[in-house]
């Protein structure tokens, strides 16, 4: 910037020369000579094609046809100055005094090209490094001066930064300068075209000369572009790029500004600046390039919000820390709904199929806590708020302290994972909800009515809504207190048998239900529901179609009082969440009735088998006590204690045997009868 400013002076010096010369050489010898000084000064080339006229009073300047000045050696994109006229003018009278005081300089169509090498020269750096000779000691460099006025029309502007690998261009510019004092206030004001957006930029620098030694001053700013307006006020420096002041900026939906910036507009859901994004804040941008917001009022479509806000741009991304406070903010844009109402977000035809852009995700890293009176969520409302979300390359963590919801509480903790796809995640606690709104509006169903407890940890994954809901893995548990059940009379149903008694009107009051359950492929299932009320108790069992909506579970109540107490018809629910079918499962009662009287008959087979046993053996005994009896009265055998009538018989025939050998060895002794042994 100073160097530009120094060759200006150059520049202003020859033609305040050439123009007091015009007395005594012809206009065109004079710029010639101009010409010469100026390329020797610069190493550059300046052609100045057709007349050079002058003018003597009562302004001193001079008119010139086509100029064109040459670009640095190494560049390829041709002169860096094009233009098809200039004209500069100078106050006479302030010039015999020794004072330069310009009056007026018009560019007509100037083509300017300002390039930034890869080893980071710059094309409008001249003297001895291109080639010239001018130097901070030049006669006429850095000598102040007054601009009353500088004029381009139908001007462009290129700039090329070779080693970034960027190109930007703005055309259609129409721009206007003013420096009335060389150390005091300066305003520049220009009109110009970017990427194919139109904008327009009003410039106002406290202090001119020490804006150019990089020094901060006071500075004002406004830009406009489509719906964006972006006003600053504050101080400012160049070298390096610093500010601090107070900004107000209605940036509109961002394609305006976007277009500026040579990006695709951002796709954000209505809340999060689909509409709207405007701040009013202290600035603070520092010589790292962080920026801090102090005391900001944000308004994203209609939410208004406080924030302290710090953004660092070191590292592989930037990074965001914010504290944010709002009143009511209105997310339902987020859940694929743009108007709350609970139950259409889950509409009967099933769950929004339109594929969820989480790609944001991956633009910073932030830690943000956050906290609101209420917030809308479309699939879900809420009160006061209090979270603690964290983002880290795609995953974002949102820790739930607190947050009021269907009159009792929410906490714990939902995950959103971008970095491969997309996933959610939870491990939650609802504390005294009312159950009949949140299924309302999160299931589309306000059938059940009551307060209790819920926990829920849950996964899944999908492009959609629909798609996460498909494939939800997980579990949980829920505990009632009192109640009811709208649309379906149990009691009635199972006193009556008749299912007349599911309809508008209906219900069955409970004083408790509670039930564990498991989610596996988007599908709840459950076996161990028990309900207690003053007229029934109940068991069920059965599963829940979370992804399809659907229901396919069976009920199996008991009535406890009346003239039928001990009566028993199981139900089966069935179809869609939001219009199920109940009926009398009065097959699945016969079956139970008949595997009840197969187990009362099989108990009394075994019992008939037990008496047909105790007298099998009784009659046993009485057949060895007989057997025991003969052997006594016809062989005169007596059983021996733990002696079987057979041992007892063998002992006998044994006994006998031997007596019978006793006697015949006597006789055949003695003639006599043997010994008794």
């Amino acid at each position: 910037m100073r160097w530009i400013v120094r060759i200006a002076g150059v520049l202003i010096t020859l033609v305040v020369l050439a123009v007091g010369a015009l007395f005594l050489i012809p206009a065109e010898r004079i710029a010639g000579i101009a010409v010469g000084k100026f390329n020797s000064l610069t190493g550059r080339t300046l052609i100045i094609s057709g007349a050079v006229r002058p003018t003597l009073w009562p302004t001193l300047g001079v008119q010139t046809g086509p100029v064109t000045l040459s670009n640095a050696a190494w560049s390829t994109e041709g002169p860096m100055l094009e233009a098809e006229a200039l004209a500069i003018a100078l106050d006479a009278s302030a010039l015999i005094g020794g004072e330069v005081r310009i009056l007026g300089v018009t560019a007509t169509a100037p083509r300017i090209v300002l390039e930034r090498n890869a080893s980071g020269g710059e094309n409008w750096v001249f003297g001895p490094a291109s080639g010239g000779t001018v130097t901070t000691e030049t006669p006429g460099v850095g000598t102040p001066f007054t601009l009353e006025r500088a004029t381009i029309t139908g001007g462009s502007l290129v700039f090329i930064d070779h080693a970034a690998g960027t190109r930007t261009v703005l055309s259609d510019i129409a721009a206007e300068v003013a420096i009335p004092d060389y150390t005091g206030a300066a305003r520049v004001q220009m009109q110009a075209t970017k990427n194919g957006q139109a904008f327009a930029a009003d410039l106002g620098i406290g202090a001119f000369q020490a804006f150019l030694d990089g020094k901060l001053v006071s500075l004002d700013l406004s830009l406009t572009a489509g719906a964006a307006d972006v006003q600053f006020d504050g101080r400012a420096g160049l070298s390096p790029l610093m500010a601090e002041g107070e900004v107000t900026a209605d940036l509109g939906d961002l394609s305006a500004l976007s277009a500026l910036a040579g990006l695709a507009a951002p796709a954000l859901p209505e809340g999060l600046g689909a509409r709207q994004v405007a701040v009013t804040a202290a600035l603070t941008l520092t010589a790292e390039a962080s920026v801090h917001l102090r005391k900001a009022d944000i308004t994203l479509d209609g939410n208004s919000m406080a924030a302290e806000l710090d953004l660092t741009t070191a590292g592989e991304r930037p990074a965001l820390s914010a504290q944010i406070t709002a009143g009511a903010v209105n997310l339902a844009g987020l859940s694929g709904n743009a108007t709350s109402g609970g139950a259409a977000s889950a509409p009967v035809s099933g769950w929004p199929r339109e594929g969820i852009d989480a790609s944001g995700l991956n633009a910073l890293d932030a830690t943000v806590a956050f906290s609101a009176e209420s917030v809308d969520l479309g699939a879900a409302r809420l009160g006061a708020v209090q979270v603690l979300a964290t983002i880290d390359r795609g995953r974002a963590v949102f820790d739930l302290r607190r947050i009021a919801a269907y009159d009792g509480t929410v906490t714990g903790e939902f995950v959103v994972n971008a970095r491969n796809g997309l996933s959610v995640g939870g491990d939650l606690a609802f504390a005294d909800i009312a159950m009949q709104t949140l299924l309302a509006e999160t299931a589309g169903t306000d059938r059940l009515i009551g307060t209790g407890d819920l926990r829920l940890k849950f996964l899944g994954s999908g492009p959609s809504v629909d798609a996460i809901m498909r494939s939800l893995d997980g579990s949980g548990s829920l505990s009632l207190g009192k109640g009811g059940v709208r649309g379906l009379d149990i009691a009635g149903m199972i006193a009556t048998l008749d299912t007349g008694y599911v309809g508008e009107g209906q219900k069955t009051i409970f004083d408790g239900i509670s039930a564990g359950f498991a989610i596996a492929g988007g599908v709840l299932t459950n076996d161990d529901l028990t309900l207690s009320a003053p007229l029934i108790t109940a068991t069920g069992e059965g599963a829940v179609d979370l992804g399809a909506q659907r229901l396919d579970y069976r009920l199996k109540p008991v009535l406890i009082t009346g003239d039928q107490s001990g009566v028993t018809v199981p139900l089966l629910i069935s179809g869609s969440w939001a219009n199920p079918q109940v009926r009398l499962d009065l097959e699945g009662l016969a079956a139970e009735k008949l595997a009840e009287e197969a187990a009362k008959l099989e108990a009394v087979a075994r019992e008939k088998a037990a008496e047909l046993e105790v007298q099998a053996r009784a009659r046993a005994k009485e057949l060895e006590a007989e057997a025991r009896a003969r052997l006594e009265a016809e062989l005169g055998v007596v059983q021996q204690d733990g002696e079987s009538l057979e041992d007892a018989a063998r002992r006998r025939a044994e006994e006998a045997l031997a007596e019978e050998a006793a006697r015949a060895l006597g006789r055949l002794l003695g003639g006599g009868a043997a010994p008794t042994p």
